[in-house]
């Protein structure tokens, strides 16, 4: 049977939430190499972590989008993104699926879809996916080319007369928003699009770690201060949280679920609702 925690205030959550800021994706073959060597594998490790190395290495990453695109371009989101396949992937899959089932959801919007790895799990009735790069869109609409109940778009190209949607998801996507304007377009996407329920996937603390391409934020921050119309409807604590030893199968994100609240309809102020 599923356990699902409802709490009042997922912000909550955060002193019991694993913080390590070793975290990463997967190691390239030289990288676990270097690892692997006694002395230097720790000295640069030490060596990645000081201000003036990780400032610079910051200096070098060229932008989220080209950081992605490159990545689905090559092939190589299997080692970008393995929490999309997997023990990880069927986590998740589970969470949502009985999510959409129990509150009636009929249309999915997510936000950073990918290459559909993740939503070959998903039972949604109706589905649009986005995504920053033009090669997981396409990647996407190759593999569900005969599924009528998905559609796929860049995130530049999304229709401005597209509808609300009874979900809005945002999995594994926060923690890899390098930029501070692409973080704020991507919440304020994301709670727009919805006009019943959203659902995060993500750690939820602030901190650099050693992957250029990883930064972990405390979002539920950001929604307390500018998401005003909704309010914390239920988290889900990772089945298999964060293990350094075993970063492939494990993770440091959790669920937490927000549902639109119902607006005002009180003749004046102060009165009951």
């Amino acid at each position: 049977m599923l356990a699902w925690k409802i709490i009042g205030n997922p912000t909550a959550q955060m002193s019991r939430e694993r913080v390590d800021v070793n975290s990463a994706t997967n190691d390239s073959p030289l990288k676990s190499l270097i690892k692997g060597l006694p002395l230097i594998g720790a000295t640069a490790r030490k060596l990645a972590h000081l201000p003036v190395v990780m400032r610079a290495r910051r200096l070098t990453f060229t932008g989220s989008t080209a950081f992605w695109e490159a990545t689905y371009r090559k092939g190589v989101a299997r080692q970008a993104c393995p929490g999309s396949r997997g023990r990880l992937a069927e986590f998740k899959a589970e969470i949502l699926n009985e999510f959409v089932r129990r509150q009636n959801i009929r249309t999915v919007i997510e936000f950073g879809c990918g290459d559909g790895s993740q939503l070959q799990l998903g039972q949604y009735p109706e589905y649009v996916g986005v995504d920053v790069a033009a090669s997981a869109i396409a990647v996407c609409k190759s593999r569900f080319v005969h599924d009528s109940t998905k559609r796929f778009y860049r995130a530049d190209a999304l229709p401005e007369d597209m509808a609300q949607f009874d979900l809005a998801l945002s999995l594994d996507v926060i923690y890899h928003l390098i930029e501070d304007d692409v973080f704020e377009a991507h919440m304020k996407r994301l709670f727009g699009s919805s006009r019943r329920y959203v659902a995060i996937y993500a750690s939820n603390h602030d901190a650099w770690v050693e992957a250029f391409h990883v930064r972990h934020r405390k979002f539920t921050v950001w929604i307390e201060e500018k998401a005003r119309g909704w309010r914390p409807d239920g988290f889900v604590a990772n089945r298999f949280p964060f293990d350094p030893s075993c970063p492939n199968d494990t993770s440091f994100a959790n669920f937490y679920f927000y549902a639109r609240q119902a607006p005002d309809t009180s003749s004046e102020a102060g009165t009951p609702r």
